[in-house]
């Protein structure tokens, strides 16, 4: 009797501590599924064709509800009508993307100026391997030369009043418009990005930024019908660096001026990039005449790699796309303190310079050192010049040395 008794104290305490340890388990395990809400698991269908817009909604709700949840697209195409992922949400939120999210053929999808936002989101990574198609080759030929558009495109990603966020490692391809537009927005990481779609895809901007400041774009691919990168009024302290641009329209600040009430640009870095074959490198453009008096100023553009490019270096401030401006107006637009340090490779046009700046405000502080541009057959380059005060060439062995 004494041991039946003994042995049962022996086991209970055994017993307990078991099913104490398997119901910290349990937790763990339930928490860890809880974390993670898997797109199919609320039905929506990777065939391509069924829309999965509801089911995308719902999982991004959950994910938005906890401090920490996370978006699980898997492997599969998933059509999606169009998609508002709205916050605040309670934490950091994750959207993890390993499959194909592709839009509507249709070119204007409701008349909406994006097919999927992020909006008011603080905290937000979306990354993965997968990525965003915009079936965009539709809006292309029906929005040629803009003139056909009654209704712009819809750009594929927009990121709308978002404060640190990190888009990592996706894919962007075939956007019927921007293929990421920064809006309103802070602390912005985009790193080891492809964006992909024709030469000749009009407006099809890689990443489109106005009225945000801290954008930072690393490492990425960017390949496109327009600009790789344009920065728009209200673009401040934004850095680029480790980026190909190409083909394209190069990376551009602007076009600034057509409205009324554009904020400044200021605090722009691009460095360690490198352009093939793009109309344009670096660029800077404005309307003439202008609605606004906006101010660009800190610029640098340093240890960039041109290789056959029709204008490496352009400011112009008679920008007028399409033919549709008044050819006798002025730019108001202020440009002053830009540099373009250690600029080298190849161009496509004899003047690899092109400074074009407002009669009524001249361009100031423009300076180039280290430029070594040459045309593809070896010959030098020249830089021509008009309406600037104050441009500085450093270094009279530099290609080209001088405005003619």
């Amino acid at each position: 009797m004494y041991n039946m008794v003994s042995n049962n104290c022996v086991v209970c305490p055994l017993i307990f501590i078991i099913f104490f340890f398997l119901c910290i388990c349990k937790v763990d395990f339930v928490y860890a599924q809880t974390n993670s809400f898997i797109v199919t698991d609320f039905g929506a269908i990777p065939d391509g064709k069924t829309d999965s817009k509801e089911a995308f909604l719902e999982a991004w709700k959950r994910a938005c509800e906890i401090d920490g949840g996370i978006v699980s697209v898997p492997f599969g195409t998933f059509f999606i009508s169009s998609a508002d992922f709205k916050g605040p949400c309670n934490g950091q939120t994750i959207f993890r993307i390993d499959g194909t999210l592709i839009a509507s053929d249709d070119s204007t999808l409701g008349n909406q100026d994006y097919w999927i936002t992020f909006y008011k989101v603080d905290l937000l990574t979306l990354s993965g391997n997968g990525a965003f198609d915009g079936n965009g080759a539709s809006s292309w030929s029906h929005c040629e030369g803009h003139k056909k558009c009654r209704n712009m495109p819809p750009s594929t990603l927009k990121i709308n009043y978002v404060k640190n966020a990190r888009i990592q490692g996706i894919k962007l391809i075939n956007s019927k418009m921007f293929h990421v537009h920064i809006h309103e927005s802070d602390n912005v990481v985009v790193k080891q990005v492809n964006i992909l779609a024709p030469e000749d895809s009009p407006n099809t901007d890689g990443i489109h930024i106005g009225n945000s400041n801290g954008v930072h774009i690393m490492d990425s691919y960017i390949a496109t019908g327009d600009d790789c990168v344009s920065m728009g009024e209200g673009s401040t302290n934004v850095n680029i660096t480790g980026t190909w641009c190409g083909p394209g329209h190069g990376i551009s600040i602007g076009s600034l001026g057509k409205y009324e009430e554009e904020k400044d640009v200021f605090g722009i870095s691009v460095r360690n990039c490198t352009f093939n074959g793009t109309d344009n490198g670096l660029r800077i453009k404005t309307w003439a005449p202008s609605s606004s008096s906006t101010r660009v100023s800190d610029v640098t553009f340093s240890d960039i790699i041109i290789n056959e490019v029709k204008n490496p270096i352009i400011i112009d401030q008679y920008y007028c796309p399409h033919g549709s401006c008044n050819s006798k107006g002025e730019s108001t637009v202020e440009i002053k303190g830009v540099k373009f340090f250690d600029i080298k490779g190849s161009s496509t046009t004899e003047a690899a310079v092109k400074i074009k700046c407002s009669k009524r405000k001249p361009c100031q502080d423009i300076e180039f050192s280290g430029l070594d541009l040459t045309l593809t057959n070896g010959r030098p380059t020249i830089a021509s010049c008009s309406n600037t005060k104050g441009e500085t060439f450093h270094g009279s062995d530099q290609v080209p040395s001088q405005c003619s």
